[in-house]
């Protein structure tokens, strides 16, 4: 946080926000030719990944059902998902996708614990997640 004394001595505090984008490419499970690489928000307290519907119909990727999700202000919408790959540094993995507005791309926790990652805090980056079997 930054904080900065105005002209009356007022203190006016100014918080940093970290956001990290990462370069992804979302391809069609059945047709995985059908691709495309994308910048995606890093949204861990998001579940599901976001792709624009335009996008994901381009790719031939269909809904497969309709998920009720409830907006930060409280509303609650209704969005198709479908399923797609995401590939990330070579790793392929099969996640759900919500169909989304233009312009909104989230990686979302489900996705990225698919890839077998997890979001470092501090250092705002993708870090392998030990994977444990019992």
């Amino acid at each position: 946080m930054l904080c900065a004394v105005g002209a009356e001595g007022n203190t006016l505090e100014i918080s940093l926000v970290a956001l990290t984008f990462l370069r992804v490419k979302v391809a069609n499970p059945a047709r995985p030719e059908m691709s495309k690489e994308c910048d995606l928000l890093v949204d861990s307290g998001a579940v599901y990944s976001v792709v624009p519907e335009e996008m994901l119909s381009d790719l031939g990727i269909e809904p497969t059902s309709e998920q009720e999700f409830t907006l930060a202000n409280g509303e609650i919408i209704k969005k198709p998902v479908g399923n797609a790959y995401f590939e990330y540094k070579g790793k392929i993995r099969a996640a759900p996708v919500v169909f989304g507005e233009k312009d909104i791309f989230l990686l979302g926790a489900t996705t990225i614990e698919a890839l077998g990652m997890i979001l470092d805090p501090i250092r705002r980056e993708l870090k392998p997640l030990p994977m444990v079997l019992m």
